[in-house]
């Protein structure tokens, strides 16, 4: 059996969609969309192990959750810390707009507590769900000592924090140095303009970076590009030209964005394309099928559910 490790931080969301008459929804959010995603996108030759601390607030609550899933061993739990856990308020402005704010004080790994948890590990999947899940210190640490696969969504890392938790955009201090850590990164759009204005040009930036083989940046509702350069086998530079493509996202999958719930969708792209490329799938193919699952989640808010209802499912309540 192998095992992915999943690096991340759950969130309790209240989100508020675009239409004032309708009541917020309040569900679990953060990585539990790329567990979910997870859930029903890896085979059963693998098992999730998360690598994830929770607040003693909803340490029950959200063990509760990870019992709903299937690829994990028995008495699997997330890691109960002292700290009032992450709980985030979303507002929609439109489909590609909104406002968000977060409180609590789930603390970052550091390296002695993440180190010995890599050692059976075949791959790890991080998502920056906060942003401070990880240090840069820290994650070149990981990168020389856990020498697997890694897939990365950057997100969170792009976004600085108010006093009164407002999330606003803020490209990371050495920003091309947390590429180098990961052998896959992912970005939405709007955090690779905080890079430059010339995408080929940032990705190339990116991309000379030992260690980063690929990077991956979400459109919303157009789907996702990608730039992906070989690598010289006697060295970790990389070589050659960079290979790009567009992969459209499918129009006859879920809700349409402006009738549904876009929160999330770029963590169950992620995840999906980690369990397809984990799988063997070229990276086309890969991102293509992790459209299709994004797209559908649009039509289901928040992740209790949502991996019955990615394979086309009834969640019985």
């Amino acid at each position: 059996m192998k095992r992915l490790g999943v690096l991340g931080s759950m969130v309790w969301d209240t989100i508020y969609g675009r239409d004032p008459a309708q009541p917020a929804v309040e569900e679990w959010g953060g990585i539990a969309y790329a567990l979910a995603a997870l859930d029903a996108s890896l085979g059963d030759d693998w098992q999730i192990v998360p690598l994830v601390k929770v607040g003693r607030d909803l340490a029950s609550r959200a063990n509760g959750f990870l019992r709903t899933l299937r690829h994990l061993t028995p008495d699997t739990r997330f890691i109960e810390v002292p700290e009032p856990n992450n709980r985030v308020t979303l507002r929609y402005y439109s489909t590609e707009r909104r406002c968000e704010q977060m409180v609590g004080g789930v603390p970052p790994w550091t390296w002695p507590e993440l180190g010995p948890q890599l050692a059976d590990l075949d791959a790890l999947y991080l998502n920056f769900i906060s942003g401070f899940e990880l240090s840069l210190e820290t994650a070149g640490l990981l990168r020389r000592g856990f020498a697997r696969f890694i897939y990365a969504d950057l997100h969170s890392l792009f976004l600085g924090k108010a006093e009164d938790g407002t999330r606003y955009l803020q490209p990371p201090p050495q920003a091309l140095d947390w590429f180098a850590c990961f052998d896959t990164v992912q970005l939405n759009e709007e955090e690779m303009q905080q890079l430059g204005s010339d995408p080929l040009a940032v990705a190339a930036s990116a991309l000379a970076q030992s260690g980063c083989s690929t990077l991956c940046v979400t459109l919303g509702a157009r789907g996702a590009v990608y730039f992906t350069q070989a690598g010289d086998a006697k060295t970790p530079r990389r070589t050659g030209p960079i290979r790009t493509a567009r992969i459209a996202a499918p129009a006859e999958e879920g809700a349409s964005v402006d009738a549904g719930d876009p929160t999330g969708c770029g963590d169950v792209f992620g995840a999906t394309t980690t369990a397809a490329l984990l799988h063997g799938a070229d990276l086309e193919t890969a991102i293509r099928t992790a459209c299709r699952m994004a797209a559908r989640n649009v039509s289901h808010r928040g992740a209790t559910g949502l991996r019955d209802h990615l394979l086309g499912r009834l969640t019985a309540v």
